[in-house]
Formats: structure tokens, sequence, C-alpha cells
């Protein structure tokens, strides 16, 4: 879980200390790179979440996997080995990811479809989002056969169901109930 208060408290130092430094884009990117590495890999995560792994071992592993980020974000794990939290790590970087949306004013609106998005349509979402929030986003558009038609928009606890796959539930619980 993205919000646990643990994680939620090493990310914001984690941006505090990259704020000082001027380093919070960078760390951003690498944050987003480690949810998508740990998303794509089934065995990455579990050898972060295994306690039989050593720490050694596990610091090994993420030096070679991310040899590539900031200063910032590899002392950011090596807080969590040192203080054995590395099965935060995922909830730690989709944190920052939230922290440091929410400090750029920005968002993310998530858009379910039964097909991908257009150029036209992304462009017809982000000015509804910002009409409604008042707050630039991005769309992250996921597609999902099973609603069979329309959308389902997603900006943080906001849901708008406009799919045919829930007005024909709601065809179904009506006519069940008459």
């Amino acid at each position: 879980m993205s919000g646990s208060r643990a994680a939620i408290r090493y990310a914001k130092a984690v941006l505090s200390l990259a704020q000082d430094q001027k380093a919070e884009e960078a760390v951003n990117n690498d944050m987003k790179s480690i949810v998508n590495a740990i998303a794509q890999s089934s065995e990455l995560n579990q050898m972060l979440q295994s306690p039989v792994v050593r720490s050694s071992e596990k610091k090994a592993v993420l030096s070679s996997v991310f040899s590539n980020v900031s200063t910032n974000t590899t002392n950011a794990i090596d807080t969590l080995i040192s203080n054995k939290r590395l099965a935060l790590l995922n909830d730690v970087a989709l944190s920052y990811t939230q922290l440091y949306d929410q400090l750029r004013g920005s968002q993310v609106a998530t858009v379910t479809t039964a097909v991908a998005l257009t150029d036209e349509l992304k462009a017809k979402v982000l000015a509804k989002v910002k009409e409604l929030t008042g707050k630039e986003a991005e769309v992250e558009n996921i597609i999902d056969e099973s609603i069979l038609g329309g959308f389902i928009l997603r900006v943080g606890d906001i849901q708008y169901n406009a799919s045919i796959a829930n007005k024909l539930d709601k065809l179904k619980r009506e006519f069940t109930l008459n």
C-alpha cells in the first residue's frame, strides 16, 4: 500500500532533501523507474520482500539494477537498508511521486477505456480535469475491454464512471428490484 505511514515519512524526507539540493525532478524520475522495475519484475519484488535474503545481497542487486540513479536515490535506498525497511521501497517510490506531483500542482488523471485514447480525446480529458480541479494533469490511459465502451475517469479521490458495463449493471439492478 503506497499510503503506509512509514513510506510517506521516508518519501517526505527524500523529497525535502532533494529540494534542498534542487534535485527533486531527477529523484522523481528515479522513483518512477523503481516503481516500473518492481512492477515488471516479480522476482525483484519477491527479493525485496523476502526476510531470508541478506541486506548485503539486496543492496548488490539494487546497485546493479539501478546503477544510473542519482546519489539522493542511492542514499534513500541505503537508508531503507540500514533501517531494515527495504520492503517499503516500492511504497516510498509511489509516495514520493505523489508528493512531487502535489508540490508541482499537477496530478495524474487515469482514464480507463475499451480502446486506446486518441490525441483529441486526451486533450478533451485534460481540459475537463483542469476545469473540475483547477490543476494541470497528466493522462494515463488504461485499456480494459471489459468495460465494453465509454470510460472511467479517476483523478485523486474523484471517480466518474461512464462505462457501458456500468450502465448495463445499473439497468440490471433496476429490473431485478421491480
